[in-house]
């Protein structure tokens, strides 16, 4: 609750004992739909390089990246964030065919103040409006939550409506949007911003994980409750 401190000034909640959220390390983390593998250029790129293809340009116009026309350039691209120690990077397994079907990262890491990013969210067709969409950051939200971090973060191009959409779906809520914030493929981009705190992770949680109970999915893997519904 806030507070006067001795100069009557208001402040905010205390925040006792806080040394800093743990590190985030590339590890596995197992679904039940998928597996988040740590991203590795050479085991990955022919399988991201087929499921991309299976999409067109229009899957990347919101993406910093360009959709990669062969597996080299597939491997050269997942290797800049292999190689890039601000990221912690994943590649999505299907645990139905054991083939990576898309990649994300955690990013803009500050263990120090508790706050870290869902970010370079990359599907595949295979992988959108899928249980493993949703799975996927929900993994990433429990892993990081475990860690000690008190904010987990969500930007998008103020223009890419699914994003947000999506994020607000899974439990983010919108805080603003920064204005003029990148330069991206020649264009302005305003930046939405959502977030989930960790005074709202046990509720997010409790409906993430009802909706992707075995019990909610027919014989043909369809929904049977909306995930809206168990908010």
């Amino acid at each position: 609750m806030p507070e006067l401190n001795q100069h009557g000034q208001t402040v905010n909640d205390a925040v006792p004992d806080w040394k800093g959220a743990r590190v985030l390390t590339r590890t596995p983390l197992n679904g039940r739909f998928c597996r988040l593998e740590p991203l590795d250029a050479a085991r990955h790129a022919a399988d991201l390089f087929e499921a991309y293809a299976l999409g067109d340009d229009s899957d990347w116009t919101w993406l910093a990246s360009t959709q990669p026309e062969s597996v080299e350039a597939t491997a050269h691209w997942l290797l800049g964030k292999v190689m890039d120690d601000g990221l912690v990077p994943y590649a999505v397994i299907d645990l139905r065919t054991e083939r990576a079907v898309g990649l994300v990262s955690y990013m803009a890491i500050e263990r120090l103040m508790g706050s870290v990013e869902i970010g370079h969210v990359t599907w595949s067709r295979q992988m959108k409006n899928t249980a493993m969409g949703t799975e996927t950051v929900w993994l990433l939200l429990k892993n990081a939550f475990e860690h000690g971090y008190r904010r987990l973060e969500w930007k998008c191009d103020s223009m890419n409506v699914a994003s947000r959409n999506a994020a607000e779906r899974l439990g983010f809520v919108w805080e603003g949007r920064l204005r003029q914030k990148l330069v991206r493929k020649g264009r302005n981009r305003d930046s939405d911003m959502l977030s989930i705190i960790d005074t709202e992770w046990q509720e997010r949680d409790a409906e993430l994980c009802s909706w992707l109970a075995a019990n909610n999915f027919d014989s043909e893997g369809r929904q049977i409750r909306r995930l809206e519904s168990f908010r």
